[in-house]
């Protein structure tokens, strides 16, 4: 879950890392009473929105006192921003920046690692740096059980090349973004810039932060920082539903059991639809091992609520999930919809339990049901019948 700026700014204060004052607003009239409440003098006014670019796009102006801040955003919220909509801005104190730095810790999975990335030369973005001057940005990778301590963080910033003088002051706040990063089980922090003030302070002038949905477990308080706004309905209602689905941009709706074999019956579906249309997957949907028939009637209720889904194709290879319990979850689905199924599924049924599961199939005998034998079969036929539709 990619985090809000704001929301970055929060976690950052949380765990001791050093921030500018802020407020967040949704209105010109509350960005003016923020830039008040913030002693009335300088400010900077920040799109929230979960993209990249927001200054060259307009989205970041200086404000010199409440009734500029006013203004400012007034022009920034509902500014279109590489398509997401300004809905809120950040009122942030000014800063007094003499220079501009780098600093992100990621999950490296190439390298089944955690990785630091530090430079002396942030505000740019880092990809433009990292391809004209790679030398730039230093890369130290980080063991998970050590993790960044005084040490490291001294490492990673003499290797940025900063000086004795200004590696000490900035390595107690790499130790404290470190802390965010394993405290709240992130895959990403990013500051952009970390700047040294004219006073000699090191201030995280801006955040990025993206936490593990996989750890929300842990962290019951993570569930309050979900813009439900902006998540996908069809993957909302999915999670609600508990069940392993991301929506693609495409007309074959998809359902498997197991993450290789609906990874493999993408491609599948992907290839035959070169010959139909170029028709493509229209999602990620695996109801895992041991499904019963409610995880399968849930997932096509997700699935044929897709207005971009034309054909479904239920890919099936029975093991701990039996497939006399995906036919039944099938039927019941269908039963369940009535009049609201309108689109074709195509299901090929293999291993435990098939031919009960099949005969289950042919016995309610769905009009919108197509069994087929294979998976190349049923990935041609589900193509077929999308690009008809």
């Amino acid at each position: 879950m990619d985090l809000f700026e704001y929301q970055a700014r929060d976690l950052f204060e949380k765990h001791g890392v050093p921030v500018l004052k802020a407020q967040v607003a949704t209105t010109p009239e509350e960005a003016k009473k923020a830039a008040e409440d913030l002693g009335g003098g300088v400010v900077v006014v920040k799109s929230q929105v979960k993209i990249g670019g927001r200054g060259k796009a307009g989205g970041v102006k200086v404000a010199k006192n409440p009734d500029e801040a006013e203004a400012r955003a007034k022009e920034i919220l509902g500014l279109d921003i590489k398509g997401h909509i300004t809905k809120k801005v950040m009122i942030a104190e000014g800063a007094d920046i003499a220079e501009e730095y780098y600093f992100s810790v990621l999950l490296d999975r190439s390298n089944r690692t955690y990785l630091a990335m530090c430079s002396k030369e942030g505000g740019m973005e880092i990809e433009q740096l990292a391809v004209e001057r790679p030398e730039a940005l230093a890369k130290i990778p980080v063991n998970a059980i050590d993790g960044i301590d005084e040490a490291k963080a001294r490492e990673i910033a003499e290797a940025a090349g900063f000086d004795a003088e200004t590696a000490a002051k900035v390595a107690p706040v790499l130790v404290s973004l470190w802390t965010v990063f394993e405290k709240e089980d992130a895959t990403l922090v990013e500051v952009n810039p970390l700047v040294k003030t004219g006073a000699g302070d090191i201030i995280a002038l801006d955040g990025k932060v993206s936490l593990d949905e996989n750890a929300d477990f842990r962290h019951p308080d993570h569930e309050e920082l979900r813009d439900i706004d902006a998540e996908d309905p069809l993957e909302l209602k999915a999670k609600e539903l508990d069940l392993n689905y991301v929506k693609l941009d495409g007309e074959v709706g998809i359902i498997g059991n197991g993450a290789g074999l609906v990874m493999s019956t993408l491609d599948v579906v992907a290839y035959a639809g070169e010959k139909h249309d170029n028709v493509k997957p229209a999602n990620f949907l695996d109801i895992g091992g041991g499904a019963s028939a409610e995880v399968m009637a849930n997932g096509l209720d997700v699935i044929l609520g897709d207005d971009q889904v034309k054909a479904v194709f239920v890919n099936v290879f029975g093991g701990i999930t039996a497939c006399d319990e995906v036919a039944r979850g099938i039927v019941k689905a269908l039963e369940i919809l009535g009049d609201q199924a309108t689109k074709p599924l195509v299901v090929r049924l293999d291993g435990n339990n098939v031919e009960e599961g099949r005969a289950i199939l042919a016995e309610a005998a769905h009009p919108l049901v197509t069994q087929v034998d294979t998976m190349d079969g049923g990935a041609d036929k589900a193509a077929e019948l999308a690009a008809a539709k």
